[in-house]
């Protein structure tokens, strides 16, 4: 059970928080601390200091936390509880950062508890995110700078999320080799609000075993316990790492690591994307008992599996990280893109391009760009030409039917079709049928905005 201590707080004034926290930008007090850095393409090698009671002096180093602060501004994101942005924040710690660095470097700094934000899901529940401020941002930054490369080597080579060189991708293509070889049941586990439900205590006793530095677990600890904010409450938790801080992504991969060689040792098929843990097995009575022996483990480790969303099912069709596989001729696997994703795609579209706020042609797709060029590239492994065509035409034909509404009145829409070369009897009847956005969209509208029309306003290609 979640144990709650709840006491009233209002956010921070920005004149008030001057004394309490701080970031080094690059402005900050010279730092005589000049050891040499972890070897890491970020950082440097901090890798001399593990062990040695030095690795908090190693993340609060010029060098490491110039490079985080870059990071947290190149990320944005938005306020925590004091309400101060990046720039409002970089002005702030240009007189606080001494005394921070010495309530660090004592033991004696608290973090602001997060803010509380809830995020729309394409199935309609929310995700909830802690929003940590911008200086406690950065200092997880540098910490998380200085310890990934001391961990990360140690986690298993099954695990692909939240890791430098790693992405779902790779997660993706070791389930197609499972299958390809053979392995065609899957059980497919998902964890109930994994990132609510970390116990601190097994954390912290998992990470004390991989790094010897009381001052960095203390520091940890004081974020686990710093309480997130709603509504002007401050609620103490004493379960949970909240997503959004840029340590919590390490921390659930140390706690899950235990799992991950457990199920190595036992030389299990398997691919894990931070709390989505897939393994592979040759038939249903072996799925039920690796089912059952993940049951035990993650029972261990006080998490709880999300029994509607798991399941010991055939490995064609079932979704991982928004792609399924499919047997194509000649018994080859393949990835296609998931039904949910296509669908959550559509409803994305369909949130950008709302026909209604008096927005041009062209600042729609300014809009809509970023996010198509994004799925792309996050979906380009799929093996589905035909699908890919599909959606192309689902958006140009949207994006039709756009067009039409901006120009609303049949007399608009005749002027401007002939202005863009149409026929005189292609402008008459799209003008005619005016009214009927979407079917008029199609047929002769599609003679006029052609695909090469949508190229020339920068709208991507799937196909």
């Amino acid at each position: 059970m979640q144990s709650h201590k709840v006491m009233r707080q209002m956010p921070e004034r920005s004149g008030r928080a001057g004394r309490r926290h701080g970031e080094a930008g690059p402005d900050t007090a010279s730092d005589e601390t000049r050891g040499t850095l972890h070897e890491h393409p970020d950082t440097g090698s901090a890798k001399q200091l593990a062990g040695t009671g030095g690795l908090l002096e190693a993340a609060l180093t010029r060098q490491n936390l110039q490079t985080a602060w870059k990071r947290v501004k190149a990320n944005k994101g938005a306020a925590g509880v004091d309400g101060l942005d990046i720039e409002q924040t970089a002005q702030l710690l240009r007189q606080s950062w001494p005394d921070i660095r010495q309530a660090l470097q004592a033991g004696s700094y608290r973090p602001s508890p997060v803010r509380k934000v809830l995020i729309p899901k394409p199935d309609g529940s929310q995700r909830e995110l802690g929003i940590p401020t911008v200086i406690d941002r950065l200092i997880q930054q540098a910490l998380l700078q200085v310890l990934q490369p001391l961990i990360d080597p140690t986690f298993s080579e099954h695990s692909h999320g939240f890791r430098p060189g790693r992405r779902a991708h790779d997660a993706v293509k070791a389930a197609r080799a499972y299958v390809q070889s053979g392995k065609r049941v899957v059980v497919d586990v998902d964890l109930a609000k994994f990132f609510d439900r970390v116990n601190h205590d097994i954390l912290i006793d998992r990470l004390k075993r991989r790094i010897d530095d009381a001052g960095v677990i203390r520091l940890i600890r004081a974020y686990l316990n710093a309480g997130i904010m709603d509504g002007g409450v401050v609620v103490d938790r004493h379960l949970g790492t909240p997503q959004g801080g840029p340590l919590s992504p390490l921390l659930a991969n140390v706690l899950l690591d235990e799992v991950d060689k457990a199920l190595q040792v036992r030389g299990y098929s398997f691919a894990r994307y931070a709390d989505d843990c897939n393994v592979y097995v040759g038939s249903r009575r072996a799925g039920e008992r690796v089912m059952a022996y993940l049951r035990k483990l993650y029972t261990g480790l006080k998490l709880q599996i999300n029994e509607a969303k798991s399941a010991v099912a055939s490995a064609f069709g079932r979704k991982f990280l928004g792609y399924e596989l499919w047997m194509a001729k000649g018994k080859e696997v393949k990835c296609a893109v998931a039904y949910k994703a296509r669908d959550n795609f559509k409803a994305r579209i369909r949130q950008l391009t709302r026909r209604s706020g008096g927005r041009s042609m062209a600042q729609v797709v300014e809009k809509l760009r970023p996010y198509v060029l994004g799925w792309k590239a996050y979906f380009g492994m799929a093996q589905t030409p035909r699908v890919w065509r599909e959606l192309d035409e689902w958006l140009r034909h949207r994006l039709r039917a756009i067009q039409l509404k901006h120009w609303k009145r049949p007399r608009a829409i005749y002027r401007e079709l002939k202005a863009l070369g149409a026929k005189e009897n292609v402008a008459r009847q799209v003008a005619v049928n005016s009214r009927r956005w979407w079917r008029n969209s199609d047929r002769l509208l599609k003679t006029v905005l052609t695909i090469a029309y949508f190229d020339r306003l920068g709208v991507p290609r799937l196909s």
